[in-house]
């Protein structure tokens, strides 16, 4: 019997027994909004939502890679309709997924918050600023890349980390004794300066040399509490007069400072240099600004061979292994059988660095 036949037949019968019929209708529910469009490089947290195949999905748990409706970790929130509701994929400036707040003028701005300029292009502050202009004040604002997500669209103290491969939870994980210097904000702040940093890659190329970025600097500060170099006695030892700049904060100020300990007046002068910071005349500024101390680190990271013939970064993204980074920040001095003591302990760091993050360690894990 058609649908129209069995509707007449009903109401027929109520007419004879006094029934009142309530007949169904079709729905005129419409879907929800697409939320932004999943992406594979992007790290989703517990409770960000993000689009696929027209479908919005919430994440329960940290995730990165793992497609909607393939992995237990998404949960279906139903068909959506509008935005983008694709097949993933990462968008920048303002684009899907990402609305910033509009920078103001004179509004005061803390390390972290992320705006949208004049010109469409995202900021994130580097520094505490009273509302300087982002294309002006270069030490205050680093351009930022939206991740895509559909996480969290407003500045604040812990924004979006742009992609990191290492979420804020984990970053804790790694150093539950650090000292309150070394911030995860200050740490997502400074990757904007070296772009290619844990982003080259596959997935697990990318968090590999995040974890051995992370181990060698565990290393180097007893896992994220000191700050300063703690042998005082060499800090007058860190003076190249032989340097036509020569030393002007003073013989003894270019003691080891930050995450990967930075030393000697001429590694100011080339860190300054490329980040455009005066760290020759304001060595401080690297125990004092966590922004800053990360961005010397992985100034070293990406720019400096040290005593090895790589950087720490071509060494991992080039397959050379995490023993090359060894080399590469302090050479013969642990290699080589110059103190194998030392170089288990950063290997040791890595491998629980890379357990946490959920891939394998690779191979030439020594020097």
């Amino acid at each position: 019997m058609s649908r129209q036949r069995l509707i007449a037949f009903l109401a027929a019968l109520a007419a004879v027994v006094g029934l009142v019929i309530l007949v169904p209708m079709a729905s005129t529910a419409s879907a929800a909004g697409c939320a932004g469009a999943w992406s594979p490089s992007s790290v989703y947290t517990g409770g960000m939502t993000a689009s696929y195949n027209s479908h919005n999905w919430l994440a329960k748990w940290w995730t990165q890679g793992e497609t909607p409706g393939a992995a237990e970790v998404w949960s279906d929130q139903g068909a959506c309709t509008g935005g983008s509701g694709g097949t993933g994929g990462t968008t920048g400036g303002g684009g899907t997924g990402c609305s910033y707040p509009a920078w103001v003028a004179g509004r005061s701005y803390v390390t972290g918050d992320i705006v949208q300029y004049t010109n469409g292009l995202d900021y994130i502050a580097t520094h505490d600023n009273p509302g300087y202009d982002p294309t002006i004040s270069t030490w205050y604002w680093s351009p930022y890349t939206c991740s895509g997500s559909g996480g969290t669209t407003g500045g604040g103290t812990n924004p979006p980390a742009g992609g990191f491969v290492v979420s804020e939870a984990q970053f804790n994980q790694m150093f539950p004794g650090r000292n309150s210097f070394y911030t995860y904000g200050g740490l997502t702040a400074a990757l904007g300066s070296y772009p290619g940093f844990a982003t080259t890659g596959s997935d697990t190329v990318k968090k590999q040399e995040a974890a051995a970025f992370l181990a060698n600097v565990s290393h180097e500060t007893g896992g994220l509490v000191y700050i300063v170099e703690q042998n005082t006695a060499n800090y007058s030892h860190y003076c190249d007069y032989s340097q036509p700049y020569g030393c002007p904060a003073g013989q003894s100020a270019y003691y080891g400072r930050g995450p990967i300990q930075l030393s000697w007046n001429f590694n100011y002068k080339a860190a300054g240099d490329s980040l455009g910071i005066d760290l020759l005349d304001n060595p401080n500024l690297v125990q004092t600004d966590p922004a800053v101390a990360w961005k010397t680190g992985l100034w070293y990271w990406n720019t400096q061979s040290g005593p090895g013939t790589m950087t720490p970064h071509n060494a991992m993204v080039n397959g050379a292994g995490f023993g090359e980074t060894i080399r590469s920040i302090n050479g013969s001095i642990e290699c080589n059988g110059g103190n194998p003591a030392e170089v288990q302990d950063r290997v040791n760091a890595y491998l629980n660095f890379t357990s946490i993050l959920g891939v394998p360690a690779g191979n030439n894990l020594s020097c």
